[in-house]
């Protein structure tokens, strides 16, 4: 008999597969989804339902806004958008005490705009910020710390491609999820600054003060950030007047960038192959989770845990606010243990449903658990950004790295605390967008 304990079971057991095999967790989701519909219906109908929903998602023309916008990232990697942004935001900020840590943060931004990967921002800040921060003798727990935690503002600042998977695979316009989560994650941005400020407040030999620049050298130093705010504004203007769909906006922006990075002469035939070959790299990855998100979401469907659970959350003589919290502290666990665009997709199915039963704004619910999720980059024991900076940094131990990161996570528990008592931060900005 199918139950929703049949659900739960596969939930179990999926995890269970997925950490004592050590599989990887598209692979993991598509296999137990696949078991588990031939477990509860037939081999016939898993093959069919399979194959229907394959076809229909993988067959739509939207699902192109991934690739289009991986492509755009990796095009100004390899023509060092990333250094010349840096460098605009030193001139800046390189003074102030702390100042190499804040231009960092503020880096890491400017490239996450473009970019929307934080492994990407985190490798890519580690090769360009970590010898500055060494040269002016920086301490490792403030280098380290500011390196993995501003890189983790790919997730949330557009063009995100966590926000990207996230609407396709519940259907919500990806231009509004972009608008949505501007706002977020520019208070996320700036918090974190003010982290620096403080950390230097309290121990000021972590973060001496750079040399000084006159206000000419400043001024000539802004064009390298153009490239960032050219393409930025390409994007969001777009999405927001409605000349383009966000799959158009992102193959706009690819093709702009490789216009600038050309006009540039920064690009070369090997980093545009290796650019591609990096995209379809990342793109098949994702394609994957989103395959295996859909086989086992399909699989709970059935066992109507999701629709059970929502029913039941819903009915409970509590407030609300405290269920999305209890909701938001799972994710901030599961986001410590595995990849959170992975553990994201697992969960969707279950707290999304429950989410909308509850009332909350879709956009909104999305933007939220993007912010909570993308904290999973930086804490232990899996936090993948605090790995990359330790591992390209051979000389800063992890604990270290998690020693840094450890000041920055009230910036994510405050700007979360801050879009759920002030939802128009997001729901404002995303209404604003047609598509």
């Amino acid at each position: 008999m199918i139950t929703p304990m049949t659900g739960v079971y596969g939930i179990l057991l999926m995890l269970a597969v997925m950490l004592l095999l050590k599989m990887p967790v598209g692979y993991v989701m598509a296999l137990m989804g696949f078991l588990g519909i031939v477990y509860t219906i037939s081999w016939d109908a898993a093959l069919g339902m399979i194959g229907n929903d394959l076809w229909n998602t993988f067959s739509s023309y939207g699902l192109t806004v991934i690739p289009m916008f991986i492509l755009m990232g990796q095009i100004c990697f390899y023509s060092q958008v990333n250094e010349r942004l840096y460098n605009a935001a030193y001139k800046w900020f390189g003074k102030i005490r702390g100042g190499l840590a804040t231009t960092t943060i503020i880096a890491c931004a400017g490239f996450a705009a473009i970019c929307g990967s934080n492994t990407a921002t985190a490798a890519t800040m580690t090769v360009v910020a970590l010898p500055e921060m060494r040269k002016y003798k920086y301490d490792h727990i403030l280098t380290s710390g500011s390196i993995a935690a501003g890189s983790t503002l790919g997730v949330v600042i557009p063009p995100s491609v966590v926000l990207v998977v996230y609407g396709i695979y519940t259907g919500q316009s990806i231009g509004k999820l972009f608008f949505g989560s501007f706002v977020p994650g520019i208070i996320l941005s700036l918090i974190m600054v003010v982290t620096v400020y403080v950390m230097c407040l309290i121990h000021p030999a972590w973060g001496p003060k750079g040399p000084s620049f006159t206000m000419w050298e400043k001024i000539r130093a802004l064009p390298d950030a153009l490239d960032m705010l050219v393409l930025f504004g390409i994007i969001m203007f777009s999405l927001y007047a409605g000349l383009f769909t966000p799959s158009e906006a992102g193959a706009a922006g690819s093709v702009v960038a490789i216009l600038i990075s050309l006009a540039r002469r920064k690009l070369t035939w090997k980093g545009f192959l290796g650019s591609v070959i990096d995209t379809l790299r990342i793109s098949c990855m994702i394609f994957m989770l989103v395959a295996g998100a859909i086989i086992f979401g399909r699989f709970l469907a059935v066992t109507r845990l999701p629709f059970v659970a929502a029913e039941w959350v819903a009915g409970l003589p509590v407030p609300s606010w405290m269920i999305l919290w209890a909701m938001l502290i799972i994710y901030i666990i599961g986001g410590c243990v595995m990849d959170a665009l992975a553990f994201l997709l697992i969960t969707v199915p279950i707290f999304y449903p429950v989410a909308i039963q509850m009332g909350y704004d879709p956009i909104w619910f999305g933007v939220v658990i993007t912010i909570v999720t993308t904290m999973g980059a930086i804490t232990p024991p899996v936090g993948i950004s605090a790995y990359i900076v330790s591992g390209m940094a051979k000389d800063i131990p992890l604990s270290t790295v998690f020693r840094g990161v450890i000041w920055f996570i009230p910036s994510y528990i405050l700007t979360m605390v801050l879009v759920e008592v002030f939802p128009q931060l997001v729901i404002f900005f995303a209404d604003l967008v047609k598509y």
